[in-house]
């Protein structure tokens, strides 16, 4: 019997108007420009060691670390406020160009200045655990100076402002020359061979010069409720930069890719490794919070956390890429972590496991390019959405698929959240996009509810698993019944967003992907169609209507959704258009091949960055071309 939803009316669906439709990207308004004190989001390298991450200008200065973890206060936050925030910058004093880089294959940042007078290097890096069984700093973060050529004289500024800038902190004479900023029970130390350092209760300062052949470093460590450890600065930080780049070097060893861009998708493949908790395997969605998805408004979030809604494609990617120690802890991280509030699922957790979230306002901080309010927290915790079952469930249904195992709990578990699709799939809910409004039947929650039970079905019949066959199949029948006949216009000959609407959403591009439709019916591709005429700026796409939502503003295009349309295109056999779409949105990408959540209208990153749901994205399309090659050539 199929469901019952309110008759489809005549007229303009909900949250649609013409307004909303954009022609070609350069036809896009610009948005208002960022204050000239505001760095680019774009200008940001990345770097990490698997519990935090730095957010590294191009002219060398630290905008963005928190310690000792991902969603801990940050200590520097000038990425937020250039006034309030604090930094961490060592440049040159006279004019230069930039030339940077990651190391091959790894994490450790290489940024190159040239002066009139010389050439030097700044060596970015956070140490991954040495195993040498020495005394070592709870929290390391190195940066050295090499000299290249002739002589640079350099700036160093220390600015720490710890907990987002609200102190209250002291700074003092460190051990030998270096400087301590004390605040509550941690300590920031910082070590550094550079010559003196000009000390006030503000900051910190040193000038000094680096010759051809000469090296300098300079070291932060952070202690919590324990003496610091000072490390040595003779030959250990260049030991340490050997030694984690040689270990990220054979980490991306393992990586089984062999398809086109490979040093892209690889970089990909790092970020998602940076990103993930090394403690407990969560991958949280982006190590920062309030980067504005449009240039001075409100859609600020916290993306620190870790999103289920993103499992199912983080998991793929490990695992199709040959990391199954990866795959596997994420999976068992989800499986914990969902205990707590079995058999319900909640949108987020923290990396440790934590249900709530509570949702707060900095509004001491200017935001970045006065983009305000900035949060930490996020209040998405108490929405329902019902697609993170099935991410949950096809996440683990890879992991099974590819030689995994599951214990009798872990069974349970799945099983579980199959019992609560059956009886729950017909709610309205918030849907993947966190609409803070009215719930709604949307076309992709369905969706994800559909996967639940296709694919604990087939763990059935392969014998990893028990459900009440029956009726799964018919609930799995029902939802597609359901979306078959409410889900697709006939107006518009797509699939739209929400039930009995002509609201589009790019979500539905996923069909193909689960499996719920072949990439070449001609229900899917009226759908590609239509969204590319309704949702396409140039060759990105909308997630859905701008301003369609509960936030009037608009909001710029959505990258995940862009390599969800190359997804498509391979799925559907059009391998040679996407092919040159995933060659054009990567180049698309910052100078180290990094992305944000969102394109503005010049193609540069908006959104919290990097962004997992998009490098995710990156490596699924990849996998979807080099797959789609795969079948083309046996049937040559």
């Amino acid at each position: 019997m199929v469901p019952v939803w309110p008759v489809r009316q005549a007229g303009r669906p909900p949250f649609y108007t013409e307004e909303n439709r954009h022609g070609p990207m350069e036809k896009r308004p610009n948005p208002a420009p960022a204050p000239s004190n505001s760095r680019a989001i774009s200008d940001y390298a990345f770097i990490g060691d698997g519990r935090t991450a730095a957010l590294v200008s191009r002219d060398g200065s630290i905008d963005w670390l928190c310690l000792p973890q991902f969603s801990s206060p940050s200590v520097f936050g000038a990425l937020l406020d250039p006034e309030r925030g604090g930094r961490f910058r060592i440049r040159p004093t006279a004019p230069f160009r930039v030339e940077r880089r990651y190391r091959d294959g790894s994490a450790v940042l290489e940024t190159v200045f040239s002066t009139a007078t010389g050439r030097v290097r700044l060596v970015d890096f956070l140490p991954l655990a040495s195993g040498r069984h020495l005394l070592e700093p709870n929290r390391q973060l190195l940066r050295l100076v090499d000299g290249l050529a002739g002589r640079v004289e350099l700036e160093l500024l220390f600015e720490p402002r710890p907990d987002y800038g609200r102190g209250p902190f002291v700074l003092r004479p460190g051990p030998g020359r270096g400087v301590r900023c004390e605040h509550r029970n941690e300590l920031f130390l910082l070590s550094a061979d550079i010559g003196p350092i000009q000390l006030d209760e503000h900051h910190a300062q040193a000038h000094f010069t680096v010759r051809a052949g000469e090296r300098r470093a300079v070291a932060l460590s952070y202690a919590l409720h324990a003496p610091a450890v000072v490390p040595p600065l003779r030959e250990v930080p260049w030991e340490q930069a050997a030694a984690t780049a040689r270990w990220w070097r054979t980490w991306s060893g393992r990586c089984s890719y062999r398809g086109p861009h490979w040093d892209e998708v690889l970089r990909s493949m790092i970020t998602l490794k940076l990103l993930t908790y090394s403690l407990s395997g969560a991958v949280i969605a982006a190590p920062t919070t309030s980067l504005p998805e449009n240039p001075g408004g409100q859609r600020n979030w916290d993306y620190r956390y870790c999103w289920l809604r993103d499992a199912a494609r983080t998991l793929e990617a490990f695992d199709y890429m040959g990391y199954r120690d990866e795959a596997e802890g994420f999976l068992g991280w989800l499986l914990h972590a969902t205990r707590l509030t079995h058999p319900e699922l909640q949108v987020l957790y923290s990396v440790f496991g934590e249900a709530r979230i509570p949702e707060f306002t900095l509004d001491h901080l200017a935001g970045h390019g006065n983009a305000r309010p900035v949060r930490i927290g996020n209040g998405a915790w108490q929405q329902l959405q019902l697609d993170v079952y099935g991410e949950v469930v096809d996440g683990a249904f890879y992991y099974v698929q590819s030689g995994g195992r599951l214990d009798r709990w872990e069974k349970n578990y799945l099983v579980g959240f199959g019992d609560v699709v059956l009886e729950r799939w017909r709610e309205p809910d918030n849907g993947m996009w966190e609409i803070r409004g009215p719930r709604r039947h949307f076309t992709f929650s369905k969706l994800m509810c559909w996967v639940v039970l296709d694919r604990l079905l087939t763990l059935h019949q392969q014998g990893h698993l028990r459900v009440r066959k029956t009726d799964y199949e018919r609930g799995r029948e029902a939802i597609r019944r359901a979306i078959d006949i409410n889900g697709f216009s006939t107006q518009l000959n797509s699939y739209v967003g929400v039930f009995d609407s002509q609201w589009l959403d790019a979500s539905v591009l996923l069909m193909p992907h689960h499996g719920y439709v072949r990439g070449d019916d001609p229900r899917m591709r009226g759908t590609y169609d239509c969204l590319r005429r309704h949702l396409g700026v140039g060759r990105v796409l909308n997630r859905y209507p701008p301003g369609s939502d509960d936030f009037a503003e608009p909001e710029g295009t959505f990258a995940a959704c862009s390599f969800w349309a190359v997804d498509y295109l391979a799925h559907a056999g059009r391998i040679d258009e996407a092919e040159a779409e995933f060659e054009y949105l990567l180049s698309l990408g910052n100078d180290v091949g990094l992305f944000g959540e969102e394109f503005d209208a010049d193609g540069a990153p908006l959104g919290n960055f990097p962004q997992a749901f998009t490098h995710a994205g990156i490596v699924t399309a990849a996998i979807a071309i080099e797959r789609a090659r795969k079948v083309h050539s046996r049937w040559q």
